[in-house]
């Protein structure tokens, strides 16, 4: 989410693009087009910003943020069509440029649909109640600032909030507000997603993205070890398209913020064949990715463009609407726990 704007010393002057180390792109196929969901003039009228930066869904509405200038504290919602645009909340203190967010999923303790917002410019993040008549400081992490939240739906990380921030730490957060750091990436780490049962041997593995580097990490949710798993220029978003894509009803599909103009999806109908499937998309290079898992390796496709410059997304659909952990996921995970274990018995006895 760099931006080029005077004034944010802690925004990064350059991107470094590098290309996948195992697997080349291949041609567009631009299969996947956008529509608008918020309008330029809903949010100007509104907010008095279109500089859209954090957009996440809430159940009952979404909740978005836009980048510096006026309103740049202050979080607006919308409705499930993305009208009746309004202000969100309380100025939240002290924030100013990017304000990632997320919404939470009534797993781990944590209450349903309530929004969890956090600055590049800090490293606390708030609470906000679902319908915004409370908000409060709900944690601060040491380290980097706060560049992305999420929320583990498939429980491999115990339903717990997942938090990147600018010097690569990341960190799971319970609903307590207690917090472990499970890695450091060493670098400016933003984008998070869960992998599916269909990400081979990365199943309920955190995947990290790095707009900076392009580098895509997966961190295991028992040893926390890290591994490269490939890199995809400029990786912004990270979003897992659902196994159960096709059962949640009209309101499914991918919703991003198209920086700086407004909020744009686009239909689940659209992904149909790539649900499991990792969807990255390049800041810089405007580039909407689909990481699929072939048996043996990771193969790469360029699904479509974003009309400007994307920045926060995510898939809605009944995964999200009704949050279960995924068998599959679960599965692999402890089958994995238990040969970790074995391995561990079987060197203490040599």
């Amino acid at each position: 989410m760099s931006k080029s704007l005077p004034g944010a010393p802690w925004l990064r002057s350059a991107f470094c693009l590098v290309i996948a180390t195992f697997i080349a792109l291949p041609a567009a196929t631009g299969s996947v087009t956008f529509s608008t969901f918020v309008s330029q003039s809903s949010l100007s009228s509104v907010v008095g910003n279109t500089a859209t930066i954090g957009y996440t869904y809430a159940g009952n509405k979404f909740v978005g943020s836009v980048y510096f200038g006026t309103n740049n504290n202050q979080l607006y919602s919308t409705d499930l069509t993305g009208g009746s645009v309004a202000l969100f909340g309380s100025p939240i203190p002290g924030f100013s440029g990017e304000i990632a967010l997320g919404s939470s999923l009534g797993l781990g303790g944590f209450p349903s649909r309530d929004i969890y917002a956090g600055s590049q410019a800090g490293s606390s993040i708030y609470h906000v109640s679902n319908n915004g008549s409370t908000q409060n400081l709900f944690v601060t992490l040491p380290g980097g600032n706060i560049r992305g939240i999420t929320f583990d739906s498939v429980g491999t990380f115990g339903g717990n909030m997942l938090v990147s921030t600018t010097t690569g730490q990341i960190y799971s957060v319970a609903s307590s507000g207690s917090f472990t750091q499970i890695a450091n990436l060493g670098q400016d780490s933003e984008g998070m997603a869960i992998a599916t049962s269909k990400f081979g041997p990365f199943a309920g593995y955190l995947l990290v993205g790095s707009e900076g580097s392009g580098q895509i990490n997966a961190i295991n949710p028992i040893t926390h070890a890290v591994t490269l798993v490939t890199t995809v220029p400029s990786a912004e978003v990270l979003s897992s398209v659902p196994l159960n894509l096709g059962s949640g009803g009209p309101l499914e599909g991918f919703y991003a913020a198209n920086y700086p103009v407004d909020i744009i999806n686009a239909g689940a109908s659209q992904f149909n064949g790539l649900q499991g499937d990792l969807v990255v998309t390049g800041e810089t290079t405007g580039q909407m990715t689909d990481l699929h898992w072939n048996g043996s390796t990771f193969v790469s496709t360029n699904i479509g463009s974003f009309p400007n410059q994307p920045e926060d997304g995510e898939f809605v659909t009944q995964a999200i609407i009704h949050p279960t952990p995924e068998p599959g996921t679960i599965l692999m995970v402890g089958t994995g726990l238990v040969g970790l274990a074995g391995a561990m018995r079987r060197k203490r006895t040599r």
